[in-house]
């Protein structure tokens, strides 16, 4: 930010998805902020630095010319400008006081005994007020990685999840007075958004269409993404993005889950197989009645069917067996 121009809300990555809303019924509350930013940019620092030089300069001056008039016997003149050059000289010190410096990626906060003046963002040398207090809060765009957190996904199934979220703070006055410790509050929030969102879905999808945490992991984050910049949005805190990084079953389950995951692979498998078995035969007999290459009655027809179903669905390869005589002997 090297501009004194008003900030813009920091924009996402390019080409990142739409985020969904929130459900109306999963609506975070949280209060209004009270106050936004304001920016000021105050003097160049170069005009307030040589301003008060130049002062300072005129104050050791006044000083030099009361000694001179004291020693002229000239007691009124030189107390005038002895008095003056004091209080200039303490003065210009004050003065220089008001010098600040603003490095890129940081905002100077400006309050005058309790009260918002408001924020410099021009980068630079800057003076301000001597009397107002300036805090720096850095604008960088940060990252925080929740450590791992156990919770119980929407089937009751304890998991251990954690995420990490992008996170840059937009405006300095709400970010400084709405919390007391904006960097604790998204930390604290963040956290309370990924357990709140892993325990509305279960770790599995056990229906077709059915959102889970392990198979929709893009919509996922992009729904803790949306929940956490509504519970961080009060302290002017802008959410870039969040990803999770860690998701597993909690470890006393986890070898009963893989079991279990093993075994529905293991039967969505054979239900493929015989899906495409049962069409490789349907295949086969009605090319066989369209050619008229053999007629097969029921019978035959059944027995065709169960051979090319074991042939087709065993997982060892089969052995033939020679039929001397017909099939009804």
């Amino acid at each position: 930010m090297s501009s004194g121009d008003a900030p813009r809300e920091p924009e996402g990555p390019v080409g990142a998805q739409v985020r969904p809303e929130l459900d109306p019924r999963e609506t975070i509350d949280m209060p209004a902020p009270r106050v936004g930013e304001r920016v000021i940019t105050g003097i160049s620092g170069a005009v307030g630095f040589f301003g008060t030089l130049g002062a300072l300069l005129v104050a050791a001056g006044l000083i030099v010319l009361a000694g001179v008039l004291f020693a002229h016997g000239v007691g009124v003149g030189g107390t005038v400008a002895l008095v003056v050059g004091i209080l200039l000289f303490l003065a210009s010190l004050i003065c220089f006081g008001g010098l600040t410096a603003v490095a890129p990626g940081q905002a100077r906060v400006v309050t005058f005994y309790g009260r918002y003046v408001g924020t410099i963002r021009h980068t630079g040398l800057r003076w301000v007020n001597p009397l107002t207090s300036r805090r720096r809060v850095s604008t960088r765009i940060r990252n925080h990685e929740t450590g791992v957190a156990k919770v119980n996904d929407a089937d009751g199934n304890p998991i251990e999840i954690s995420a990490v979220v992008v996170w840059q703070v937009a405006d300095t006055a709400q970010a400084v007075f709405e919390v007391d410790d904006f960097i604790e509050f998204v930390a604290i929030q963040t956290e309370t958004a990924v357990r709140h969102v892993a325990t509305r879905y279960p770790y599995d999808a056990h229906e077709t269409g059915q959102m889970s945490l392990r198979e929709n992991a893009d919509e996922i984050t992009a729904m803790l993404s949306v929940e956490i910049a509504a519970r961080v949005a009060s302290a002017g805190v802008h959410v870039i993005e969040s990803r999770i990084t860690r998701l597993a079953y909690a470890p006393e389950i986890a070898q009963a889950m893989l079991r279990r995951q093993q075994a529905n692979a293991v039967v969505a498998a054979r239900a493929r197989i015989v899906e495409g078995a049962v069409g490789m035969v349907e295949a086969a007999l009605a090319r066989l009645e369209s050619r008229d290459v053999v007629e097969l009655d029921e019978e035959r027809k059944a027995t065709m069917v169960s051979n090319l179903l074991v042939v087709l669905c065993s997982e060892q390869s089969t052995q033939p067996v020679v039929n001397a005589g017909s099939l009804y002997h």
